[in-house]
């Protein structure tokens, strides 16, 4: 028997109150859309500067400053990430089913999709970061590349966590069978 909202039972005035506590978290996410605006000018200022002085840089600073933008679009993409995901998972619908850009992996978003989604974005940005410093090692201390692999593995054995643990708590009963 499919249940209509008439047919369903009003909520308790404190049930009511507590789960309109999502609404709080609206201010944050419309404070990702301010620093998402920030990236772009931040993507804008760099491309120009790029341009500007595409006739003075060597090829390893132009490769040092496509990665810096790189960086940028990943960073922003993570924003985007965070505030579809996040909005749509725990606050509101957006109620985008059917239009021609709705992103794909947004019919099938939960708070474990999302962490795995952010974890392989942010491992991204530690690559592009890491590639960055490869590229300019001999401006580096031996220090600083150590601790950003040690901090790049951090990355790469947390996502492989929490991809592992969303996986268990998916599909119980197939982790426990052997292969």
């Amino acid at each position: 028997m499919d249940t209509t909202s008439a047919e369903r039972r009003p909520m308790p005035p404190l049930a009511r109150a507590i789960f309109a506590t999502r609404w709080l978290q609206l201010p944050l996410y419309l404070g990702l859309v301010v620093a998402q605006a920030i990236y772009v000018y931040h993507f804008i200022v760099e491309v120009w500067h790029l341009v500007s002085h595409v006739t003075t840089y060597n090829e390893t600073q132009i490769m040092l400053v496509v990665l810096g933008l790189i960086d940028v679009v990943m960073i922003s993409n993570l924003l985007i990430m965070v505030i579809i995901g996040g909005y749509e998972t725990f606050v509101s619908r957006l109620h985008v089913e059917g239009h021609p850009d709705e992103p794909e992996w947004l019919d099938h978003v939960n708070a474990g999709v999302l962490k795995v989604k952010l974890s392989m974005a942010l491992i991204s940005i530690s690559s592009i970061h890491l590639l960055k410093t490869f590229i300019d090692a001999a401006q580096r201390d031996s220090q600083t590349i150590i601790a950003q692999v040690a901090i790049h593995f951090a990355f790469l054995l947390s996502a492989l966590a929490m991809a592992w643990t969303d996986k268990l708590i998916a599909h119980p009963a197939a982790s426990g069978r052997a292969h």
